[in-house]
């Protein structure tokens, strides 16, 4: 939900237009799924990082307002947190050197952002959620200035009705009551698209469902919230309860929520963004003028307003998306499940795994998804979330098997495969999956390395939680400048804050 929208009070007609202007842009939608007036000849690969701001002492900073005029970069965005900003890197093909030229453009721009941030009191860090974060840092006010986000929050909260009941049950337990969606801020991840044909959009979902996971489990890095040690990806758990807008008896009743796996394999684009049309009330609900489908009969390419402002508010962990770029319409599966960090070539390493995997799963003959359950996956899901790489997951004519294990004797055989049909050159396919070789052959990921390092500082240096959690995040960010893969830092290296 980019869009830059008002902050607006929304009357019953509103969502009766809202309403219809949908469902005319579902039949605009099918009529040019029927027609095959999209582009796909030459797919491309999108790239998107949150990241959070520090100060020196490693507590958040809230300076993205600052940092982005300093920065004077469209690339750059704000973000709900005013210790976040967003990253967006133009699309480019992977083939050949595509994902070496992705790691380049990233490491310029985030160290050029770094410098910038810093004359504003700021450090940026990439993680999936920030472990010096405190209840008092997420209060209504480290809301970023935006209307949007006001606006957001407070249609949220108005269909709930009350506020929310946060609880996560991990390692340890968390449970709270909050008044506000600032806590989704500290919820930073690296969004993946990946440009298809509507033909084929199906297959390239249910594979990057049936991976999701895998994709956890490999990649998680969110292991403390609020000062707790959780889910090794809590952000997870945090980002389905924060978002919300059920109250509890909507919830008994089976009422589906904003933040969501899905409940079924597709067989077409036009299946996710009908579920949306039918299932969720809108939360924005915001006409444009123009008819789609008498901007189609006029023989003009229509931009779907509504229905993708409507998709925006509902949080598929893959989601559909629907663009138009110089006059021609495409598709995108947008891959939203992995953290960000701990280091740009992880991010890659990640990156290359989930292209070359779903490449080679939807071009199989029989795919994956017709000889696993739906649920099955969503199970998976959660698991590699709550256990990360020590997740044991299912696995087609497998069964149960350690994630690490499946990956390494069955997937990432196949993530090379699908990076070779992408073109991609061996050397760099051999560089970035070797990454994930290793850190299942070490089984150390990010969340795997900050727990590891505050168990440590605790229990040999005789720190108390917090302090072991500033003294981790110091190390870490001395580690992320290196660019060295997380299966590789030492977790005693005695770096701090200056």
């Amino acid at each position: 939900m980019g869009r830059d929208v008002e902050h607006m009070v929304f009357t019953r007609e509103d969502r009766r237009r809202f309403r219809d202007r949908i469902r005319q842009s579902l039949d605009a939608l099918t009529q040019m799924l029927r027609e095959s007036q999209f582009e796909f000849e030459r797919p491309l690969t999108g790239l998107e990082i949150e990241l959070n701001l520090v100060d020196d002492d490693g507590e958040p900073a809230n300076v993205n307002a600052q940092v982005l005029d300093r920065l004077a970069d469209p690339a750059f965005q704000t973000e709900m947190g005013q210790f976040n900003i967003e990253i967006n890197v133009p699309p480019k093909e992977i083939g050949g050197r595509g994902l070496a030229d992705f790691e380049d453009a990233v490491r310029s721009s985030l160290n050029s952002a770094d410098q910038k941030a810093r004359t504003e009191g700021g450090r940026l860090v990439m993680t999936g959620m920030l472990p010096t974060l405190m209840p008092r840092h997420v209060s209504l006010d480290a809301l970023s200035a935006s209307p949007r986000f006001a606006l957001l929050n407070d249609q949220i909260f108005a269909a709930r009705g009350e506020d929310m009941h946060l609880s996560i049950s991990g390692v340890e337990q968390l449970t709270t009551y909050i008044d506000s969606i600032t806590p989704e801020a500290a919820c930073t991840s690296v969004q993946l698209h990946l440009q298809v044909s509507p033909d084929r959009f199906a297959n390239f979902w249910n594979a990057a469902q049936a991976i999701a996971g895998v994709q956890l489990a490999l990649g998680a890095n969110s292991p403390f919230l609020f000062g707790m040690e959780l889910w090794r990806e809590t952000r997870i758990p945090l980002y389905e309860q924060v978002t919300d807008t059920r109250p509890q008896e909507l919830k008994e009743q089976g009422v589906r929520p904003r933040v969501w796996f899905g409940e079924r394999w597709i067989t077409s684009v036009f299946d996710l963004f009908e579920e949306n049309a039918r299932y969720f009330p809108a939360l924005l609900p915001i006409c444009e003028d123009a008819d789609p489908l008498e901007v189609l009969a006029a023989g003009q390419v229509p931009k779907l307003d509504e229905l993708a402002l409507h998709n925006g508010t509902i949080y598929r962990w893959n989601r559909p998306i629907y663009a138009v770029v110089d006059g021609r319409p495409h598709l995108r599966v947008e891959n939203r499940v992995l953290p960000a960090g701990p280091t740009v070539v992880d991010a890659m390493a990640n990156a290359a795994f989930y292209y070359g995997l779903v490449r080679t799963l939807a071009d199989q003959e029989r795919p994956v998804w017709t000889q696993m359950s739906f649920s099955a996956a969503e199970e998976n899901f959660h698991v590699g979330a709550r256990h990360g790489i020590d997740a044991t997951v299912y696995w087609p004519a497998l069964g149960p098997v350690p994630a690490g294990e499946l990956v390494l004797r069955r997937l990432l055989p196949m993530a090379y495969e699908g990076l070779d049909a992408w073109g991609v050159d061996p050397a760099e396919r051999d560089r970035l999956l070797g990454i994930i070789e290793r850190r299942c052959v070490t089984g150390t990921n990010g969340a795997a390395w900050q727990v590891a390092t505050v168990h440590e500082l605790e229990d040999s240096g005789g720190m108390d939680r917090i302090p072991a959690l500033h003294e981790m995040l110091a190390r870490y960010v001395e580690n992320m400048h290196t660019n060295a893969p997380v299966h590789t830092w030492e977790s005693q290296t005695p770096f701090g804050y200056s």
